[in-house]
């Protein structure tokens, strides 16, 4: 199993105290620590720095982890340009990206589409159409593309990504459709269920549908925290600052654990149990410093759940 981080790139995060130089600090010694990757969010409704951006200032500064949005909104950006901008991310990073991708929450990103100019009713067909006309630039050198909602009558040369057929794309949702699209078309599959069972089912249901490697990932908020109601209040205040929700509400959603080093890492282990070889993890807080602080106990995480089985603890 592999850990990656997402970085606390909100601006809720840097008023916390945080800086965006501090970021780049922060990816190297997760990187140091054992952390396989290191992770970016997007949002126009939750400002942010740019992923992209951030992500190019990682790449630079790491040697050897995979650097990736979790998730890019392709609704946000033009699509040709897009296919640029993360070939020259690949380029910078010598071949080290993966490119999570979204099509967009009901409830939550409404707004943001329609700023976009994007209709939310077709946003799967967005997405993919968006997701095929990437790879097609990456590979050769289309002179149009008509997709299901994009038509382009001519396109540009594009430039090149430094792996073969670009970076990997990995799918963020678990709702039977996204399990459909995931086996079709994409690389890995980043969801966040929050029971173990549901993620062994959707897993079970890709792996069905497909003999193509689909990488089996998770989205984990977590907060260690040997007093578990107080690790509770921290993940209430992000949630609550976040979401505008309630821990409780966000739980029925997302993926989320508090409590003990022992706890945190039972629950990895449930999601290990369900086929997730790969689990990013969003330190839920808001408080000055506590990804640095977190940082060394998820390494501990880290530590045990590489240990081999029967090994002395």
């Amino acid at each position: 199993m592999e850990f990656g981080l997402l970085l606390p790139a909100g601006q809720a995060q840097l008023e916390a105290g945080g800086t965006s130089r501090a970021l780049v600090a922060v990816a190297r010694e997760a990187e140091r620590l054992g952390f396989a990757s290191i992770w970016a969010g997007d949002s126009l409704s939750r400002p942010r720095i740019e992923p992209l951006t951030l992500l190019t200032a990682v790449a630079q500064a790491t040697e050897r982890v995979t650097v990736g949005t979790a998730v890019l909104l392709p609704a946000h950006r033009n699509p040709v340009q897009t296919a640029m901008t993360l070939a020259s991310v690949d380029l910078i990073s010598e071949g080290r990206l993966a490119v999570g991708v979204g099509a967009g929450f009901p409830g939550f990103s409404e707004r943001e589409f329609e700023l976009s100019g994007v209709d939310f009713r077709t946003r799967f067909s967005h997405l993919d159409d968006v997701v095929t006309l990437w790879r097609e630039l990456w590979t050769g050198q289309p002179s149009s593309f008509h997709g299901k909602v994009l038509n382009y009558d001519w396109l540009p040369p594009a430039i090149r990504p430094a792996r073969p057929g670009g970076p990997p794309i990995w799918l963020g949702g678990a709702t039977p459709a996204a399990l459909r699209r995931t086996a079709l078309r994409y690389d890995g599959w980043l969801p966040y269920p929050p029971d173990p069972a549901d993620y062994a089912s959707g897993l079970a249901t890709i792996r069905a549908a497909t003999d193509r490697p689909v990488t089996p990932s998770l989205f984990l908020t977590v907060y260690v925290d040997p007093d578990p109601r107080r690790g509770q209040r921290v993940l209430e205040d992000y949630a609550q600052a976040t979401y505008q929700r309630s821990l409780a509400q966000i739980s029925t959603i997302q993926a989320t654990v508090t409590g003990p080093i022992e706890e945190v890492a039972a629950t990895v282990r449930r999601y290990a149990e369900a086929g997730a070889e790969h689990v990013l993890l969003r330190v839920g807080s808001l408080e000055p410093g506590a990804v640095e602080r977190q940082l060394p106990l998820l390494a501990e995480v880290i530590a045990g759940e590489r240990k081999p089985v029967g090994a002395a603890t």
